[in-house]
């Protein structure tokens, strides 16, 4: 099992705090870095940045919104940071939810799966520099009415850049287990994990020969908080699953909460989304239940944090991505060296 380093959102006031702890990511042999966007900064802005002031780790978009962007732009961009990064660079795609798709990119949040599937079919073509050519119900490549003819990507470091797909929800998770290279996921529980599991494999049995690549990866992205007092870390985690459990999202349609709630969480997460819809977002955080921000983080001294991490690897988690959380940049790069010092450990242990 490798290990990922995710700052969070940028742009809110502590991006010299995030770009050091990737850096300090970066000599100490973390794998990834994985970079979000929602309607602050974009993605491949922070990347570039970061790939500038960095030498080794992978650069991952967790993700380009799909709503965003063109296909073919997509995959201009991929190749792009690919090169600049001398193949650094993984490509996380993701439909965001309908608030975002249809209130700031002004895209229909219709059909995601149908949208996801042709999105990666086109920029898959692109990326491997043949002719773009695709007619579905979501693109039409060229347009049939026009002078628009085919076109090549003039130029990549890599004709396979790494595709992953971001999902929540079960029949998302098997377009990714059939469609990509790996899946991107939130809110992991190593027991929960099992469920999830089997819709990637569903997906798998309809790839060719009916099983997954040997290289698709598992990635999970879980909060970090050490130290000895583990209600205390509790708190310092909780406002993040908070965030996404009550208020990403509509009452009617928010994918965290639904999942919480297939956690067996549902009671719980519904008065979480109604604080936190009512503004309330202190004591959302408050009505977590312990137990789930646990579940779905690494919380404690390192021996327990190891012991943690075992459990991730023997669900079949292949990648783990760690968001360190604490009162202030020390804090957080501690963390990170705790979870580095877990991982060698678990190396050690076999």
């Amino acid at each position: 099992m490798r290990l990922g380093l995710s700052c969070g959102f940028w742009g809110q006031g502590r991006d010299e705090e995030n770009l050091a702890l990737v850096e300090r990511a970066d000599e100490l042999g973390v794998d990834v870095f994985w970079a979000a966007e929602a309607y602050g900064p974009d993605v491949v802005s922070v990347l570039a940045w970061v790939g500038a002031r960095t030498r080794r780790i992978g650069l991952g978009a967790g993700v380009m919104q799909i709503p965003a962007r063109a296909p073919a732009a997509t995959a201009m961009t991929a190749a792009s940071l690919d090169s600049l990064s001398g193949g650094r660079f993984r490509l996380g795609l993701g439909v965001s939810g309908p608030q975002v798709s249809e209130g700031w990119h002004g895209v229909r949040f219709d059909a995601p799966l149908a949208r996801t599937r042709e999105y990666a079919d086109i920029v898959r073509l692109a990326l491997s520099r043949r002719p773009v050519s695709h007619q579905g119900r979501h693109f039409e490549l060229p347009l049939p009415d026009g002078p628009g003819k085919p076109l090549r990507l003039a130029h990549t470091h890599r004709r396979e850049i790494p595709l992953y797909l971001a999902a929540v929800g079960p029949r998302n998770m098997e377009l990714a287990g059939e469609i990509a290279d790996g899946w991107l996921g939130v809110f992991v529980s190593p027991d929960h994990f099992v469920e999830q599991r089997a819709s990637l494999e569903a997906g798998f049995s309809r790839r060719p020969g009916g099983g997954p690549p040997e290289s698709f990866d598992t990635s999970a992205t879980v909060a970090l908080a050490t130290g000895d007092d583990l209600e205390e870390c509790v708190r310092t985690v909780s406002p993040y699953p908070a965030l996404y459990v009550g208020g990403m999202g509509s009452r009617r349609q928010n994918f965290y909460h639904q999942l919480a709630c297939r956690m067996g969480y549902e009671k719980e997460a519904d008065r979480v989304q109604e604080l936190y819809l009512d503004r309330r977002w202190g004591e959302a955080a408050a009505a977590l239940p312990p137990q789930f921000v646990d579940d779905t983080s690494l919380l404690g001294d390192v021996d327990r944090i190891t012991e943690r991490m075992r459990r991730y690897a023997d669900a079949g988690i292949t990648t783990l991505t760690v968001a360190p959380w604490g009162k202030d940049a020390t804090a957080r790069r501690e963390a990170l060296e705790v979870a580095v010092e877990a991982h060698a450990r678990l190396g050690r242990a076999g």
